[in-house]
């Protein structure tokens, strides 16, 4: 339901409160489903919920005067504008009243052509329209793959909240890329970074006291990821392999030296975390020269497998061209592209193609969300919080996991932490045995 931002802004602009208490371990009662935002008994240390409690809320914000490329005159080639209407979902650190019920997300996906779009439900533990615990706090942008939704990363979404963080997912409202032209289908190639750039300001904006407009990091999956790293700061080549795709030059118009090229990027970026991201494929949206423009420490997650995101010229290429920034890349071996999703919600398990938006063939998908939860969160906690403690789970002592030694002494209790001391080479955080089939690169920015 639409809500003005005044609304928004005075619903969850509250006085000062202390933090919630923590999560009891068994958050979920038995029979009942376990939201993907709680991790398994094996996650790494930093996975695990935080000391808040979550709250939800949905809204709107519309973006006047877009390009409306689902009008164009095909004759004409004229597009005209239209207001763009955003869905936003918002996860942040609340006090929600005793027995309120918890929110369950709904979404759908393309099926199969010709099928219909299959609806499924994932179980979620944020409170809806609870009232938020204080203020200030740094704000997480998040942004889908190609034709997903929100509903599908609350695994990251309602986590990080948790821990301290508000955080905008955007509903992006991407064309069915399997009924479209291919022209139709690259128009998300115009409209993330755009749709990105628009939430950030508006929600620096319009929750102040709630968040700190200073401290915005930007998170993305798949198409999500070149959203981010472009309104992050990378810069579109102007001959890049989609600028004549998109109708109507609005592609050119945003990239390097356009000019509009200013209105997609966020200010003041403080971190990006970029999972499987597009961009890379065939040929780089931006080029050597545009991978220089980022400078907000950088975090790459993928699937050396990838074979919807190819991973050499996808996130191995951008670790190697990002040069102006500090960054890591973590890789899981032999993952596919699905590394930033919640695990198959029981809907989507009745056929192949449908348990395939979500399950990688070879890896877990809760092991690999838990993962990526330790990961992130060392890394938000390093570049918008400034712990300098962080870094230690980040600055591994061997680049593949595998190479890992941790010889504890008799008695160590079997679910122990490596605590990565000197003569520890198990990653930090990682529980023996379970530090499998990773990688983690880290360089620095060039001076």
């Amino acid at each position: 339901m639409q809500r003005s931002m005044k609304v928004v802004q005075k619903a969850l602009s509250l006085a000062l409160l202390v933090p919630a208490m923590a999560y009891a371990a068994a958050v979920t009662p038995p029979n009942v489903p376990r939201p993907p935002s709680v991790p398994g008994i094996d996650a790494p240390q930093l996975a695990p919920l935080g000391d808040y409690k979550v709250g939800f809320r949905s809204f709107a914000l519309v973006h006047k005067a877009q390009p409306d490329f689902a009008a164009a005159d095909l004759r004409t080639r004229v597009i005209p504008l239209h207001d763009r209407k955003l869905l936003i979902d918002l996860w942040y650190p609340a006090r929600p009243k005793n027995g309120a019920p918890v929110k369950t997300y709904r979404s759908s996906l393309f099926g199969e052509p010709p099928r219909t779009p299959v609806a499924f439900t994932v179980p979620g533990l944020a409170v809806a329209d609870a009232a938020a615990a204080g203020g200030g706090y740094p704000l997480v942008i998040v942004s889908h793959g190609y034709s997903n939704s929100p509903a599908m990363m609350t695994w990251l979404t309602e986590n990080l909240a948790s821990k301290g963080y508000v955080v905008a997912a955007i509903h992006h409202d991407d064309p069915n890329p399997y009924v479209v032209s291919a022209e139709a289908r690259a128009v998300p190639n115009y409209t993330r970074p755009v749709d990105i750039a628009f939430v950030a300001a508006e929600l620096r904006r319009s929750l102040v006291g709630l968040i700190d407009p200073s401290r915005v990091a930007l998170i993305g999956y798949s198409q999500g990821g070149y959203g981010v790293l472009t309104a992050g700061g990378a810069s579109l080549d102007p001959d890049g392999p989609n600028v004549g795709l998109v109708a109507g030059g609005y592609l050119k118009r945003i990239a390097r030296g356009g000019p509009d090229e200013a209105s997609v990027k966020v200010p003041g970026v403080k971190a990006i975390v970029a999972m499987a991201p597009a961009g890379g494929q065939p040929r780089s949206a931006w080029g050597s020269e545009g991978l220089r423009d980022i400078t907000a420490p950088l975090l790459l997650i993928h699937g050396s497998s990838d074979l919807t995101v190819d991973y050499k010229t996808g996130s191995l290429a951008l670790f190697e061209g990002v040069t102006h920034a500090e960054r890591y890349l973590l890789t899981f071996k032999q993952a596919g592209h699905e590394i930033g999703i919640n695990p198959p919600p029981p809907e989507m398990k009745g056929t192949l193609w449908d348990q395939d938006w979500f399950a990688d063939p070879v890896w877990r998908p809760d092991r690999v969300n838990a993962i990526n939860l330790h990961f992130i969160t060392a890394f938000l906690a390093m570049t918008l919080k400034g712990d300098a403690k962080a870094r230690t789970w980040l600055d591994v002592p061997v680049e593949n996991s595998d190479d890992g030694v941790w010889n504890a002494p008799t008695g160590t209790p079997w679910a122990s932490y490596s605590p990565g001391s000197t003569g520890v080479t198990l990653w930090k955080g990682f529980q023996r045995r379970h530090a499998a089939a990773l990688g983690l690169r880290h360089a620095g920015a060039a001076k």
